[in-house]
């Protein structure tokens, strides 16, 4: 099937105000969404939130069914949270682990991960332990199955980083970590929404994203997945009276399924518009969705090899719709700036967001710049001519 971008833009208010090319951040919502956000908000403040909610109860209740469609998974196996790390945090923070218990990550892993790693070790005594990448960047794996020890409790992965374009073999890890019977964790915040994601495939024992990025929801959304056989007996960090019961003075229960990691209160009108737009996605297909995002990708590559003291960062034999790259004698903030100015959005990742990789690899703050399906080979086109403009006082000196 062939995208119908008049189609997708007519249905994307935000393209008539802005050369959006940052689907990596936040991407622009269809009307589609929008309404459905509007629409809730516009009952509760007829009717009241609980009443709304009453309501709307089934029309809410699908959205479950449509991440499970997004995911290749079944609904008892979904939990919808306020966005990916809260997703990733439940796991991580959820599972059992004592002094001496070791993790093992990934060089392009999130800052807000690294994190996280950092404060269960020296809180709980546990040991990070960094697979270093392969000659494309991407995860060793011949080295990852070495390092699997018998006090290997988690493998936990970014799939794809917020910068350099890399798609780390997250089917292929997941293969690794079942044969040593080691839980997977893997963070696809970047990859839901620009790429075909099938939870069974990928042999992940839990996933976390977001509705705001690719997905092309609205901010304060994400979900989490959990295999079935995981569920039972995962305790989550926290509780309440929507995740557990009351059975005694001195016992409660948790629910059956994925849903003992949410909470009873949740922004309903966000949710809303969270499955419409996971159908959307549905609706065209990500297998399309990933032909045209990607090949935009490679198109703004090409473009920028052409500009003289351009330097791409991508890394991974097949670069996913994040582009990195730095020009000579151009500060990358000042330059996200002039672009605005011109009504071009793109962004800047600095070496904070990925600090194992950008020590590794040298980074200086890079600009980063993610283009969707929505966008057309003309919006890449005014990108790069805007950037070769910017670039040739400086190189002129």
């Amino acid at each position: 099937m062939t995208i119908d971008l008049a189609k997708i833009r007519a249905e994307t208010p935000g393209v008539a105000q802005v050369t959006h090319l940052l689907a990596c951040g936040s991407a622009l919502m269809p009307q589609a969404v929008v309404d459905a956000v509007t629409d809730h908000i516009q009952l509760e403040a007829r009717i009241g939130g609980y009443e709304a909610h009453a309501e709307r109860e089934s029309a809410l209740a699908t959205v479950y069914q449509g991440v499970a469609d997004l995911l290749n998974a079944d609904t008892d196996e979904i939990a919808l949270l306020e966005n990916a790390t809260a997703a990733w945090c439940q796991i991580f923070y959820g599972l059992p682990m004592r002094t001496g218990d070791r993790v093992l990550t990934c060089e392009a892993e999130y800052s807000a991960n690294a994190l996280a790693f950092q404060q269960r070790a020296k809180r709980d005594g546990i040991v990070i332990d960094v697979v270093p990448s392969d000659a494309t960047g991407a995860v060793d794996l011949e080295t990852l199955a070495a390092m699997i020890t018998p006090r290997t409790v988690l493998i936990a992965i970014t799939w794809v980083p917020t910068n350099g374009g890399l798609v780390n073999p997250a089917a292929e890890i997941g293969r690794i970590a079942r044969a040593h019977e080691v839980p997977y964790l893997l963070d696809a915040c970047q990859a839901v929404g620009q790429m075909p994601v099938d939870v069974a495939a990928l042999g992940c024992d839990f996933l976390s994203a977001t509705g705001r990025k690719f997905l092309r929801g609205p901010r304060g959304t994400g979900f989490l997945y959990i295999r079935q056989d995981r569920i039972d007996g995962f305790e989550p960090p926290m509780v309440d009276l929507f995740s557990a019961h009351r059975i005694s003075e001195t016992e409660y229960g948790l629910r059956p399924d994925a849903r003992r990691f949410e909470k009873w209160e949740n922004a309903y009108a966000l949710r809303a518009g969270l499955g419409v737009a996971v159908r959307y996605a549905l609706d065209i297909g990500l297998d399309n969705i990933q032909a045209a995002a990607w090949g935009l990708a490679n198109d703004l590559r090409a473009g920028l090899q052409a500009i003289k003291g351009v330097e791409i960062h991508d890394l991974g034999e097949t670069p996913s719709a994040i582009v990195s790259f730095t020009i000579d004698g151009l500060d990358p903030d000042q330059t996200v700036t002039a672009l605005r100015d011109q009504g071009i959005c793109i962004g800047v990742s600095s070496p904070a967001s990925t600090p194992v990789d950008a020590q590794r690899r040298g980074l200086p703050p890079v600009l980063r710049a993610a283009p969707h399906y929505y966008n057309s080979k003309a919006e890449i086109a005014q990108l790069l001519e805007a950037l070769e403009t910017l670039a040739k006082p400086v190189i002129a000196r």
